[in-house]
């Protein structure tokens, strides 16, 4: 099976088992480039037939949050022709660039489903009846894998008009329509304000819990750079400054149902939060292109319920609801996940009923996902280099 899987060359190899990748988005493909560097067989496992496609599926205006020299993976910068700031189309350049140079052995159109311990070190079961044994396995599916929409009362009776964020490309379907979209992270509030800028009639934006909106970048300075340093220092410290920051830089927007929060943007980043960066909202909720209005709790035969009982009727409404992980099927035997999913470690360190097992890309950090997935693949690498390889069976 292992020369069915694929061959590298220039590698000196101990062990003829490699080191499965799950995922080849930019998780995967920078942990096995990190691999690779330190001499260890590591083989890409995609479910689709081409590396990021989770990329592939997001919305046409996507341009990255942080800044292009500080989002490239391990060996390989970002071209600076992408620009500060990349567009969805070059990331996906830059990957499929990524796995070219780095001779990556990638399988495409095999999904693994199940991952079991084994004598040897790990066993993978995968579409096609297939039965792969691993020294070691990296699971890096990704952040958003499995969209994800909530349990609202009604919601089966509403018919064909609400659709979830993933399934979103571009405005031009909406154009004279009047569009709800729930959820204001970063996802949903991009999304209302494309749909403005794009011609829909109306647009009102859904919201739960106010987050918290950072300017993408201050006279220079990239919003990243401070998340970077934000996670390095004391909440009672950060919490303060970037509520002053945000007072200084943005405008208040509680008259049009947007007040700032009451919690510190780093507790609450602690908490699993990701910052808004504007990209266009306050504006748009400035000049009423994008109404706010409360949280959606129910659907009604063709009404949307809200929380505060208002019961509106839109053409079409867009959940920017956000994903699971997935992992359950995959891994939750394991006992490595925690209460919501989500893996119990990750980056060098494995699950300790788990040697062997990794994961990488499960987390949303202010000082940028890209940037973490570089960090994580490098801390893997190490991890497994030297760790001895047991002998097969």
């Amino acid at each position: 099976m292992a020369d069915e899987i694929g061959r590298i060359k220039g590698i000196d190899r101990t062990d003829d088992r490699p080191v499965y990748v799950v995922g080849g988005g930019p998780g995967g493909l920078a942990a096995a480039a990190a691999l690779r560097k330190r001499g260890v067989r590591a083989v890409v496992l995609e479910r689709s037939g081409s590396v990021g496609t989770s990329w592939r599926g997001h919305y046409d205006r996507l341009r990255l949050h942080t800044t292009r020299t500080l989002s490239g993976l391990p060996g390989l910068a970002m071209p600076r022709s992408f620009g500060r700031w990349v567009a969805r189309d070059d990331v996906i350049r830059y990957l499929e660039k990524y796995a070219e140079h780095h001779e990556l052995e990638i399988v495409t159109g095999v999904e693994a489903s199940r991952i079991e311990r084994a004598d040897a070190g790990w066993l993978l079961r995968a579409s096609g009846g297939r039965e792969l044994t691993g020294r070691a396995v990296v699971v890096a599916t990704g952040h958003n894998h499995t969209p994800y929409l909530p349990a609202w009362a009604g919601l089966e009776g509403y018919g064909d008009g609400l659709v979830h964020a993933s399934r979103y490309r571009d405005a031009a379907p909406y154009a004279g329509k009047d569009v709800l979209v729930v959820g204001a992270g970063n996802t949903g509030a991009e999304i209302a304000v494309d749909l403005a800028a794009g011609g829909a009639a109306r647009v009102r934006l859904a919201i739960r819990t106010v987050p918290h909106i950072l300017p993408r970048s201050v006279a220079g300075w990239p919003a990243q750079r401070t998340g970077i340093l934000v996670r390095r220092l004391p909440v009672r410290l950060t919490d303060p400054a970037t509520a002053l920051l945000c007072r200084l830089t943005l405008p208040d927007l509680a008259e049009h149902g947007l007040p700032r929060p009451d919690t510190g943007l780093h507790a609450r980043a602690r908490a699993g939060a990701t910052p808004v960066l504007d990209m266009g909202l306050t504006d748009a909720v400035r000049s009423g292109r994008v109404e706010v209005v409360a949280a959606v709790e129910s659907f009604d035969d063709r009404k949307v319920v809200l929380a505060d009982g208002t019961r509106l009727t839109a053409d079409a409404v867009i959940a920017a609801t956000g994903y699971r992980r997935g992992l359950e099927d995959l891994v939750g035997h394991l006992g490595v996940l925690d209460a919501v999913g989500r893996p119990l470690v990750r980056g060098g360190r494995c699950p300790a009923q788990a040697p062997g097992l990794y994961f990488t890309g499960f987390t949303n950090p202010i000082s940028g996902m890209l940037r973490e997935l570089a960090k994580d693949a490098e801390r893997i690498a190490r991890a497994v280099a030297r760790t001895p390889a047991r002998p097969t069976a």
